[in-house]
């Protein structure tokens, strides 16, 4: 059984706290209770390996609804970009995406801030670089669905990079992957195209052991986003190749 479906299967208590707390508790009482007034009282609790994981999955929906939200509501083009992440780069199965579904409207509602959201997830992942940049990637996926990024998504993108300390550079490699542009196979591994093939080599083999999904799903991804690991490890090697053939190498 995956780790939501222990979550939504059972009563189980969690220590995630803070903002990501709040949210886990209104969300997960929710799934629990439809057409009960009952209280759901937590019985069983997470191990610290499937709490980090919860911790990732609850900072997604929490934080992309945010992002949704902030031009004062969340449109039919925002909800089908998100339900389009759910089903195709996730392949969420009902009860994930019931719970992440749910994670979203609860933090669609809440009081809590987007900026409060990444500084508790910046906390949790601030020595596993992989998972922010995980992160920010998600958002700059979701946010582009429809074409184009509007500039308070990449403002309120933009305080999350700044919260993570992530350098200009790594932002726009990360930005410039979902726009338009000559070089993508260079953005994606984090190069230019007047860098030596030593140095592309050498990012490439850097990219490779630090986004291999086994690495990163030990760091604490859900099994839920192996998909989404998958799919950036391939395209890591998809961008190394073309770039070889592009040197006729």
């Amino acid at each position: 059984m995956s780790l939501i479906g222990k979550i939504v299967g059972g009563a189980i208590g969690f220590a995630v706290g803070g903002p990501l707390g709040a949210i886990a508790g209104t969300a997960l009482g929710h799934a629990y209770d439809v057409g009960s007034e009952k209280t759901v009282e937590p019985r069983i609790f997470l191990s610290n390996s499937e709490e980090t994981q919860f911790t990732f999955f609850l900072a997604v929906f929490s934080m992309l609804a945010k992002v949704a939200k902030i031009d004062g509501r969340v449109s039919k083009a925002e909800i089908a970009a998100i339900e389009q992440f759910m089903d195709h780069d996730l392949n969420l199965d009902f009860n994930s995406k019931r719970l992440a579904i749910n994670i979203f409207n609860a933090a669609i509602k809440s009081d809590q801030t987007f900026h409060a959201f990444a500084h508790q997830f910046y906390n949790r992942f601030q020595h596993q670089p992989q998972m922010l940049h995980t992160m920010i990637d998600i958002l700059l996926r979701v946010s582009s669905a429809d074409g184009n990024i509007s500039n308070s998504e990449e403002k309120l993108i933009s305080d999350a990079v700044g919260i993570f300390n992530f350098s200009n550079f790594e932002y726009r490699n990360l930005r410039d992957k979902y726009q338009k542009t000559n070089d993508k196979y260079y953005v994606v591994l984090g190069c230019n195209r007047n860098d030596s093939m030593e140095q592309i080599k050498k990012q490439y083999r850097k990219l490779v052991f630090e986004y291999h999904p086994d690495k990163i799903a030990s760091k604490g991804l859900p099994e839920e986003f192996t998909k989404l690991a998958s799919d950036k490890f391939r395209e890591i090697q998809e961008a190394y190749e073309l770039i070889k053939k592009e040197k006729k190498i």
